[in-house]
């Protein structure tokens, strides 16, 4: 464990460090369990693991965007939608929908470079409304383009071929791998040094400007990699509900399960997006018979949480037993 030396005050900057044996051992026997799924558990639980991984995904990629880099973004569903309708696209001209799926997230990726450059004009609750611009006139747009079905949307090609029993246990494993892809990736990168510069953003995006951090970029990168994280989302939610329709693609839906999911677990820490989606379901699977009523429980919870434990469900138990799971940042130490 390397550590920074800080002259009087008697304490020692450290890196917050995991023990890799056991996260490794830990993450293999995990993957391995959730891969092996559909062996052993009914069709009913694969559906609900396939929808756990999918809100996993929203989520882990909200919080970096909201969280860790300080965009609070309500037009993420505009970039789900924009991966349906891409992987969409590709299965139309002829391409596997499975190994296209990279693909469709690179697409909505691009599209979203030029987009920055329009968004970052733009500070607070402006830039927030603009998101939400973005999304709506995505949507607009594919809903004008008879090829991709206009506003009936389109069956997905190239999964007819497969029987119920294979599409089940292949649409579970094409979510839950790029669940997994976007989870470990995304820890990796907040452990990078680009992982730093958003910390320090976060902190004090002055001091960060001030040190050298070239904050608009990182910015830029982050807005990027989320919009691909949820163009993956999208693809995947397009196998998995394998008629591509525009009001589901981009149903504002899944920006409030991820607004959800990343408030409840504990908004800024890798671990609050998997509490939260964890918390999401088993409500869900508590409270889906009460009707709308589960919509207005869900809507309080979250406000009561935002405004008496900020830090969420996975903040409280970091504050009460200082322990990290999955640690990206520095700490201070006592010598």
């Amino acid at each position: 464990m390397s550590a920074t030396l800080v002259p009087d005050v008697g304490r020692t900057v450290v890196r917050a460090n995991y023990h890799p044996a056991i996260l490794i051992g830990g993450t293999v026997v995990v993957a391995a369990l959730f891969t092996a799924a559909p062996w052993f558990l009914p069709v009913a639980w694969v559906s609900v693991l396939n929808n756990f991984f999918l809100l996993l995904i929203m989520a882990t990629m909200w919080n970096l965007l909201a969280g860790y880099a300080g965009m609070v973004s309500i037009g993420q569903q505009g970039f789900i939608g924009l991966g349906s309708y891409a992987l969409l696209y590709l299965a139309l001209k002829g391409m596997n929908p499975f190994a296209a799926i990279p693909l469709a997230a690179l697409i909505a990726g691009a599209i979203a470079v030029p987009v920055t450059f329009l968004l970052f004009r733009l500070r607070g609750g402006y830039f927030s409304v603009a998101t939400w611009v973005v999304a709506d006139s995505a949507m607009l747009v594919i809903l004008s383009i008879s090829y991709l079905g206009g506003g009936t949307g389109r069956p997905m090609p190239g999964l007819t071929s497969l029987s119920p029993s294979e599409y089940n246990h292949d649409s579970y494993l094409a979510t839950w791998l790029t669940a997994l892809v976007v989870s470990v990736g995304t820890y990796l990168l907040l452990r990078s040094r680009l992982g730093l510069v958003l910390a320090s953003m976060r902190d004090n995006e002055t001091a960060a400007r001030s040190s050298g951090a070239k904050v608009t970029s990182t910015r830029r990168w982050i807005f990027v990699i989320a919009a691909m994280g949820c163009g993956a989302a999208g693809a995947v939610l397009a196998i998995s509900q394998p008629f591509v329709q525009p009001g589901n693609a981009f149903n504002i839906n899944w920006l409030a399960e991820m607004l959800f999911a990343t408030i409840i677990g504990g908004i800024g820490t890798v671990e609050g997006p998997i509490i939260g989606t964890i918390v999401y379901f088993v409500l869900y699977q508590s409270l889906q018979g009460l009707g709308a009523w589960y919509l207005i429980i869900f809507g309080a919870l979250a406000v009561a949480v935002a405004l008496w434990q900020p830090g969420g469900v996975w903040g409280l138990v970091r504050d009460k037993t200082r322990f990290e799971l999955l640690p990206v940042g520095y700490r201070v130490r006592e010598r």
